[in-house]
C-alpha cells in the first residue's frame, strides 16, 4: 500500500504541474497538431483522431514512470 500511495501523490503532483502551467498561459497548441495527426474535415463533417499526439505523451509518462521506479 505504500508504493500504491506514493504513485498517487506523484500523479497528483503531475496534474497540478500541467494544471498550473496551462493556466498561466503555457502555450502548447503544437500538441494536437504533430505531423501524423490524421484530421479529416468536410462540409458538415469532422473528424481528428491525434496518433502522433498520442504516442509522443504515451512515451513521455512511460519516461517518467521508468525514472520514478529507477529513483525509489
Amino acid at each position: 500500500m505504500k508504493y500504491a500511495g506514493a504513485v498517487l501523490i506523484m500523479s497528483g503532483i503531475v496534474v497540478v504541474l500541467v494544471g498550473a502551467l496551462l493556466y498561466c498561459g503555457c502555450n502548447l497548441s503544437w500538441l494536437g497538431k504533430l505531423p501524423g495527426d490524421i484530421r479529416v474535415v468536410r462540409p458538415g463533417y469532422s473528424f481528428y483522431f491525434p496518433i502522433t499526439t498520442t504516442l509522443v505523451v504515451s512515451a513521455v509518462i512511460s519516461l517518467v514512470l521508468f525514472l520514478m521506479r529507477i529513483f525509489r
